[in-house]
């Protein structure tokens, strides 16, 4: 399955001279964790970094620094690895773990944002599988009864 289709197509997103309260508040307004940081170059939005609610705690609130002049170009995790959207979950997968990551964001041929993938549904996208298969077993041993009994 390319990654593509399982990946968030609404992003939030902000611009590098978002400040960390607008951050904040783009967060808590959307309920997510994370904001992808893009560029407008012609038209298109291309990611540059990422910002989550954990940089904004670790960088600017467990080292008691001023935020409200801050913007999130000086705490977003660059460079930034994203994925193109033709790719597959397995290899996608084996990215974010080499990087260390749990979120990517999934980009176009040309580069534009398309999307955001997250650990969670990559697991939730297992958990359907895995619930499937589980079904078979029970379902061949009706089929076992119901066709080889005399």
């Amino acid at each position: 399955m390319p990654i593509g289709e399982l990946c968030n197509r609404e992003v939030v997103f902000a611009t590098k001279t978002t400040s960390i309260v607008e951050a904040a508040q783009l967060m808590r307004q959307y309920h997510v964790g994370d904001l992808v940081v893009v560029d407008e170059v012609n038209n298109r939005r291309v990611p540059v970094g990422i910002v989550t609610d954990r940089d904004i705690v670790v960088e600017i609130i467990a080292r008691a620094q001023p935020f409200n002049d801050c913007t999130v170009d000086k705490i977003m995790c660059s460079p930034l690895v994203s994925v193109p959207e033709h790719e597959g979950v397995i290899e996608t997968v084996r990215l974010m773990r080499a990087h260390g990551i749990r979120r990517i964001p999934v980009v176009s041929d040309d580069g534009t944002l398309v999307g955001i993938l997250s650990a969670d549904d990559v697991l939730d996208l297992l958990a359907e599988e895995l619930t499937e298969l589980a079904k078979i077993s029970p379902r061949q041993q009706m089929r076992e009864v119901r066709t080889k009994l005399p």
